[in-house]
């Protein structure tokens, strides 16, 4: 029986690391739905729905609530684990020390997972232009100063 959804993960489904943590909570949530995927990689993927840009959502991970809140990094993963019944994994990552380290190295992370997981091509290509968060577009990076970033 399905129970309601508490949280729809914007995954990367090209990145071999991300698709695997994705077969591991959907493995965890053992078909109750209380977790929904959506692959940003997919053609017919639109981040317009979630108030997002392409770019900004290959940047980092992303996840829509119930009500529409876009939460982003590190909370996804809290709440997705807590969704599947493994929050107690996360814990540490809400304690402030902690939390500003695992922000931190989910975002290097975000910044290399292209280059490390061997799609460098794809930047080379322009398909991963990302913006910093929070940037708006008059000081958003180009696309040449993003290349060498990812």
């Amino acid at each position: 029986m399905n129970e309601p959804w508490q949280i729809r993960v914007l995954y990367d489904g090209d990145c071999p690391l991300c698709a695997r943590e994705i077969r591991f909570l959907e493995k965890r949530d053992r078909g109750r739905g209380r977790i929904h995927f959506e692959d940003i990689a997919e053609p017919s993927f639109d981040p317009r729905a979630y108030g997002l840009a392409l770019r900004e959502a290959m940047a980092r991970i992303h996840g829509v609530l119930p009500d529409g809140t876009v939460v982003e990094g590190v909370e996804v993963f809290q709440r997705a684990y807590s969704a599947v019944g493994l929050g107690w994994l996360m814990a540490p990552t809400r304690w402030p020390g902690l939390r500003r380290l695992a922000e931190l190295a989910y975002r290097m992370f975000a910044r290399n997972r292209l280059r490390w997981t061997g799609r460098a091509s794809v930047c080379e290509a322009g398909r991963c232009q990302v913006v910093a968060p929070h940037a708006t577009a008059s000081n958003a990076p180009d696309s040449e100063s993003l290349g060498s970033d990812r």
